[in-house]
């Protein structure tokens, strides 16, 4: 067996919107592979870069656990790692270097490396594993214990998910299988119901942060993986189109377990759709109402999946608050996302989640390929309308992997990745620039806070909010025309 070193490269220190927003969360799928690692007999420490002050606490941990393999595998859960932020890349090659230097072999997992695996590898990593790549890390495992120095050709042997640095060039796996280990078929995979390795993380940590700045401390979850839709602009470089749901009473006993543990006020689901079925959602809170009941919670889903039942079964099922992908107020837009939902959907979503009491909040995107001023009005009035609790607002960001990503490739520049998740920088050439749409977001947002006020306040506040998107609006009247003339 091998003493095993797991962490990723998602330093909250480094992401300074993050970091002010003060909301962590544990590592998830890193924890449930450092659990499924022990299940195998492996010998299992982690670095949780989350609320680590630099890669320096990387490095003691590389002294204090000595290990001879170094897992860099990324929490595939966590959506600010399938941004493939450069900062957190920064970070992840030096990581890689320091195992290096101290003789550990290394395998690095996550949405960045999928893309791009060519910038791991020359930073010394052994081999970078394509999607969720358990099964791939299943059968190399074996092959590194019976040879810890076993070269990295003949590591990936038989895996084309996996590739290595040989002579120079990226290789993939595709060799005939060698007689190091058996590799798992497909049809034996199990779906990883592990229970996440928690003892290894410092909750208590996670706790006084949460606590000092919201009074409450939240915790993390999952009930499924990935998404089926074909949004034009979502990479899914982990899981592909494919949506994988846990046993509804697994999670609900799950919860009860963090509940009894660790006392939450709050659990983040973190799946990309969570339930997708009312009659899920309805099992779920069956399984929670007989374990006493559960924790509340907070979902990430689409408009188009809340019918009257899934709004109430979220209801009884204890969830607080939902997330809904609305990303524009104009049917034009959405449509050229190929997004499936419709505006008039939006908005009888927040109807029925408002009936059940249950906060909501609207995904935005703004400067999407053909979003005009038009359009952007669109939007504002969507926010004013619906009267959401709050707002989180992006602008496109290009992935490989995406049509998206296609139709822009001719017109990226050098800046290919965001710094950290407050840059909202344009990589294309949009309709407008990279301050414009900044300005947007601030507006969106105050939109928000002012729809919220007292009526009187708000009747003051309305006009000076609509004067300042009336100067916005004649900025990009004349910005327009100068591109034009």
């Amino acid at each position: 067996m091998l003493s095993i070193l797991i962490g990723h490269s998602y330093f909250q220190q480094f992401d300074r919107k993050q970091a002010e927003r003060a909301k962590p969360y544990p590592p998830l799928a890193t924890l449930q592979v450092a659990a499924l690692l022990r299940q195998q007999g492996h010998r299992v420490g982690l670095f949780d870069a989350m609320l680590a002050a630099s890669e320096a606490e990387f490095e003691a941990s590389l002294e204090r656990d000595r290990p001879q393999l170094v897992l860099v595998y990324e929490d595939n859960y966590n959506f600010l790692t399938k941004m493939c932020l450069a900062r957190m890349r920064e970070a992840c090659l030096a990581m890689i270097g320091m195992a290096r230097e101290r003789g550990a072999r290394v395998i690095v997992a996550g949405s960045d490396a999928s893309d791009a695996p060519e910038p791991y590898l020359q930073a010394g990593a052994d081999v970078v594993l394509r999607g969720e790549g358990l099964t791939e890390l299943q059968a190399m495992l074996p092959r590194l214990a019976a040879r810890i120095d076993l070269p990295a050709l003949q590591l990936i042997a038989g895996l084309p998910s996996a590739s290595c640095l040989a002579d120079g060039v990226v290789r993939r796996g595709e060799a005939p299988l060698l007689a190091y280990a058996e590799v798992p078929s497909r049809g034996e995979e199990r779906p990883l119901e592990a229970e996440a390795a928690w003892d290894l993380v410092d909750v208590e940590r996670y706790r006084r942060v949460w606590t000092q700045a919201h009074g409450r401390f939240s915790l993390n979850m999952a009930s499924s993986k990935g998404c089926s839709f074909r949004c034009a602009w979502c990479a899914k470089p982990i899981w592909g189109r494919r949506y994988e749901q846990r046993d509804p009473v697994a999670v609900a006993a799950e919860m009860t377990l963090l509940r009894e543990r660790f006392a939450p006020d709050h659990v983040w689901f973190a799946d990309d759709i969570f339930g997708f079925r009312a009659d899920w959602v309805q099992r779920f809170a069956d399984a929670l109402e007989a374990r006493g009941g559960g924790v509340p919670f907070t979902i990430q889903i689409r408009p188009d999946l809340i019918s009257e039942a899934m709004a109430q079964a979220l209801a009884r099922a204890g969830c607080q608050e939902a997330w809904l992908g609305a990303e524009s107020g104009s049917q034009k837009v959405l449509d050229a996302m190929d997004k499936g939902t419709t505006v008039e959907t939006i908005h009888l979503a927040r109807a029925r989640l408002r009936e059940q009491g249950i906060r909501v909040g609207f995904f935005i995107q703004l400067g999407y390929l053909g979003e005009e001023g038009e359009d952007l009005l669109a939007t504002r009035r969507l926010v004013e309308q619906a009267r959401p609790d709050d707002v989180g607002v992006s602008v496109a960001y290009p992935l490989p992997g995406t049509r998206f990503f296609d139709e822009v490739q001719a017109q990226l520049r050098g800046k290919t990745h965001w710094d950290d998740s407050g840059d909202l920088a344009m990589m294309f050439e949009g309709t407008f620039g990279t301050a414009f749409y900044r300005e947007a977001r601030d507006l969106l947002h105050e939109q928000v806070r002012v729809s919220q006020l007292p009526s009187e306040a708000r009747a003051l506040a309305e006009p000076v909010l609509a004067g300042r998107w009336d100067a916005l609006m004649a900025r990009a009247q004349v910005h327009q025309e100068a591109c034009l003339a």
